[in-house]
This record gives structure tokens, C-alpha cells and sequence, in this order.
């Protein structure tokens, strides 16, 4: 009987507290993008030891778990090379000095990043770039395995880099077999692209596909015909992507327009390069039918900006989401960099936007070094208002929506830092990745829909257990916990666990 009083009460203060707009977001991904690419983030320079790139990573990990993160996006292929041992490509010269040179002693830097990330219950979304091979052709350190040495005809020069031609049918499935690899043999959580399809304009330059339309083209425009070879791909990988493991998640962070108005009456009011137009990505086609996961909009640009305002396009792409998830990128790197971004409040006011709109999920920022140093006090504002409670991530229900069971309280004592309390539940699938603890004062509205009820976010462990170091003796408490699995899928309440005293004495009481 009290378990449904509670979720009676639960379902009606939920509703009271958001009506009024005072409770933080309960859901919301809060992610970090991690550049290899010239080590812009990780590791700190070339050719540190195997025990350096790993401390190096925790403290990542941990500073960003600080900050309220709770998805990391790391960056394992910068340019047809591997964080990874890959049957495919070469070891990054970002990681050791030279490409294809292995970390000595030797170790799997994926697997270590995926294990140590789980371990603090974020997500681990791998970062691809599909088509970049050689970064600058002068300086690149390039092994005599590379796919640019194997295979030269599939590559063409634009500026200082190579790239693949997207236009080539047997590019497009190398692409998709290296990256479905990884999803088989490694437990990400998602398939990640940024926003290089076909590169960014050089003036007066054109891109160099000419072979390739003359043999593929069959008389179509030639940008309908890049954009097509941009949609065949992104469909095959995520076919690909969710024959091997349908949970994993394919999301894409394209430039933060899609198509100008002047081009086109569904567009934002702005001006300037888009995708559409001048990268050939039609990103929210693949959205509307259903290729891809999510998309995540690089809005790296202020309130008020005279060509494309943050406040414009925040409001467009949350009108554009067509069912699937939304995050926003911010330009964390522009911080103190102009005018505009030496105000303190633009970060955190771009954030408040984004929650203000039902249809966007979250966040993103580029990237990771943009915090050290705490500028313009980021740091600050993160972890004692933005993201000062925790957060679950959303949960995607057209992948999964079968929550775990219930556990249960099994035991409380009293300790000299706390109060020390254990669980159990009943799932022997695995389905249970984390638990979430709540605790609510004696009198109040058993809401868990309230994020500042959460006192831990709890790893699956064989004997689940917690310290609750903000307990005070002689106060009445009552806990919830559920379970979630890796989707986010959360579980019906456990019966609820009451601390009190009586007597004098602290008992619990664990009764349904």
C-alpha cells in the first residue's frame, strides 16, 4: 500500500514542482568533446609512456565528472588512424610520435578510456571523422601501412590535407567496415561524427571529385550527387551500426546551420555557410527518417551575433527534432576570446536555452582543455549551479524501453562518517548498469522526479553499497533506490527504507 501511495505522490508532485519551473532538469546529457587531432586535448603531447596517457586520462575523466559530465565524446580515428588496436589502421601518431607505432609498454587505450569511463557511470561516444586521412601532406607522419599507401586512388588533395572521396562506392564501405570493428569488438555507447563530410570551402578552390562524378555522377547536379553519396553513407552505417549492437547510438554534430532562409523557407533566419549548400550534409533528413540517433548543432556563436545568433538557431533546431534526441554544442573554446564571450553569464545562459526548449535534451562543449584554468570562473558555475545535481541521461526509447527490476533495501548501519546502506535486486540478465539513491526529509513529497533528492549515482557492483556522509544523527530520513540499465531506463521505486528515532534509538524500518 505505501509503495503506491508514493507513486501517487510522486506522479503529483512531479507535475506541481515542474509546473512552477523550479526544479532543475532530472534528464539531460551533459557532454565534453575530447580532440586527438594535433593533441588539442589528449594526450598532452606525442609519444608520452603508457602509465602517463592513462594518468593523464583519468584525471580527465575525473575533473569532468567533477563538473557535473556525464558523456564523454573522444575523438579515436582524427585522420585513418586508430586510438585502437585496429586490424585496419595504423596507431595515431597522436598517441605515440609515429603512425603505427604502438604504446609501449603495450596496452588497448580504447578499452582502457571505455572501462575507466564506465566506471563513473558516463557514456562513451566514439569519435570518427570519415573522410580526413592525412592532415597536412608535408608533415604528417604517415606508415607505409596507411589506406592513403594502399589504396591511393581513393584519395584526393584539397589544400594541405587528403582526404577520401566520398564519391567512391568502395570508400564508403572501408568507412563502415572500419568503423563497425570497433562497435563489435569494443563496449561503446555511441557512434559519433562532427561536422566533416565533405570539407570546408577554400576560396576559389574547388573540391577535386571530377573523376569520380564523371564515373558516378550519371548526369545528376553535382551537389545533389555529393549530398546523395553523403546520405548512402550515413544510412549503411547506421545499418550497420544496429545489426551489430542495437544499442548503440549514432549521433552527428553538424555545423550549426542547416540551410539559410534566403535558400530555402524551412531555413533559419542567418546567413552564411551551411551544410546543406556548402558541406552537401542534409543532417535533418537523417534525423526525420530515422538513420541516426541524435544530432548535436555546433552552436559556437553568441546571443545577438550579427549573422547567425545563438538565440535564432537554438529555437530552430529545437523545432527541427522530429521525435529524436537534440543536444546543443557550445563553443566552450571561445571563452575571453572576444567581447562578447569575456561576459561571465553567455555560457551558462545558453545552457539555461537549451532547457528551456522540451525538444532539446542537453549539451555539449568543445572542448575539454577549454575548461582548465576554470576561465571566467566555467568551472565554477558548473558544479555550484548549472550541474550542481546530478543528471540522468534521456532515454531513447525507440532503442529500448524495457526498465530493469526493482531492487530492494536489505540493511543500514550507522557509521562514524555516515550511514552506510545496502541493497540487492533480482537481476540475473545484467541489465542493471547503475543504481539511483534518493533521500527525502520526513514530510516531504516522495518526488523523484526532483534531482536534488539524488544523493549518488551508484555503479553495479556484486554487493551494491553506499555511505551517505551527509547524514545527520538524530534526523528522520526516508531512501529510494531504483536500478538502470545501460539505456537509462530506470526502474519502478524500491519500497522505501525509514530512518528514524525512537526512544533514543536510531532504527530503520524496511516494511512495504
Amino acid at each position: 500500500m505505501v509503495k503506491y501511495l508514493l507513486a501517487g505522490l510522486l506522479l503529483c508532485g512531479g507535475m506541481v514542482q515542474q509546473g512552477k519551473g523550479q526544479l532543475p532538469p532530472k534528464r539531460e546529457l551533459r557532454a565534453v568533446w575530447v580532440a586527438t587531432i594535433e593533441n588539442i586535448d589528449y594526450p598532452s603531447r606525442k609519444g608520452l609512456s603508457s602509465q602517463q596517457q592513462q594518468q593523464e586520462f583519468i584525471a580527465l575523466l575525473d575533473r569532468h565528472q567533477r563538473n557535473g559530465i556525464n558523456a564523454i565524446i573522444f575523438q579515436v580515428r582524427p585522420v585513418s588512424d586508430a586510438f585502437y588496436a585496429s586490424p585496419y589502421e595504423p596507431w595515431s601518431e597522436y598517441l605515440t610520435g609515429r603512425q603505427g607505432q604502438p604504446p609501449i609498454p603495450y596496452y588497448d587505450p580504447l578499452e582502457f578510456m571505455v572501462t575507466e569511463t564506465h566506471k563513473r557511470g558516463m557514456e562513451f561516444h566514439a569519435w570518427f571523422n570519415p573522410y580526413r586521412a592525412i592532415a597536412n601532406i608535408r608533415t604528417s607522419s604517415v606508415a607505409p601501412n596507411h589506406i592513403t599507401r594502399l589504396k591511393p586512388q581513393w584519395f584526393v588533395t584539397y589544400g594541405d590535407k587528403r582526404y577520401f572521396d566520398p564519391g567512391i562506392p568502395e570508400v564508403r564501405t572501408y568507412v563502415t567496415d572500419v568503423i563497425r570493428d570497433v562497435v563489435k569488438r569494443y563496449d561503446i555507447d555511441a557512434v559519433h561524427f562532427d561536422d566533416y563530410f565533405y570539407p570546408y570551402r577554400i576560396a576559389n578552390r574547388e573540391f577535386p571529385d571530377g573523376n569520380s562524378y564523371r564515373t558516378y555522377g550519371k548526369g545528376r547536379f553535382i551537389d545533389d550527387w555529393r549530398r546523395s553519396n553523403v546520405d548512402t553513407i550515413i544510412q549503411m552505417l547506421g545499418a550497420a551500426i544496429k545489426a551489430e549492437k542495437p544499442w548503440v547510438k549514432f549521433g552527428i554534430s553538424p555545423f550549426g546551420v542547416w540551410r539559410n532562409r534566403d535558400k530555402d523557407p524551412d531555413g533559419s533566419a542567418t546567413r552564411g555557410l551551411s551544410n546543406y549548400d556548402d558541406l552537401y550534409a542534409d543532417v535533418t533528413k537523417w534525423q526525420r527518417l530515422g538513420w541516426i540517433d541524435y544530432l548535436m548543432p555546433q552552436l559556437y556563436w553568441e546571443f545577438g551575433h550579427r549573422l547567425v545568433p545563438y538565440e535564432v538557431l537554438v529555437n530552430w533546431w529545437g523545432a527541427h527534432s522530429y521525435g529524436r534526441h537534440m543536444y546543443i554544442g557550445h563553443g566552450a573554446y571561445r571563452l575571453g576570446s572576444s567581447a562578447s564571450w569575456r561576459d561571465p553569464g553567455e555560457l551558462p545562459r545558453q545552457v539555461q536555452a537549451t532547457r528551456a526548449l522540451s525538444t532539446i535534451q542537453g549539451s555539449a562543449f568543445y572542448s575539454s582543455k577549454s575548461f582548465d584554468g576554470n576561465p571566467l570562473g566555467i568551472t565554477d558555475s558548473m558544479r555550484n549551479h548549472l550541474y550542481r545535481y546530478p543528471a540522468l541521461r534521456p532515454t531513447m526509447p525507440w532503442l529500448d524501453n524495457t526498465a530493469p527490476k526493482a531492487p530492494y533495501f536489505t540493511d543500514a548501519f550507522e557509521k562514524p562518517d555516515g550511514l552506510e546502506i545496502r541493497w540487492a535486486d533480482d537481476d540475473t540478465s545484467g541489465q542493471t548498469r547503475q543504481f539511483v539513491l534518493y533521500r527525502f526529509e520526513e514530510g516531504q513529497v516522495i518526488n523523484i522526479n526532483d534531482p536534488t533528492k539524488i544523493i549518488g549515482l551508484i555503479p553495479q557492483m556484486p554487493d551494491p553499497m553506499v555511505i551517505d556522509h551527509s547524514y545527520i544523527k538524530g534526523r528522520s530520513y526516508i531512501y529510494i533506490v531504483t536500478a538502470l540499465d545501460r539505456m537509462q531506463n530506470e526502474s519502478m521505486i524500491s519500497d522505501p527504507m525509514r530512518v528514524f528515532v525512537k526512544n533514543g534509538k536510531v532504527e530503520f524500518d524496511f516494511e512495504p
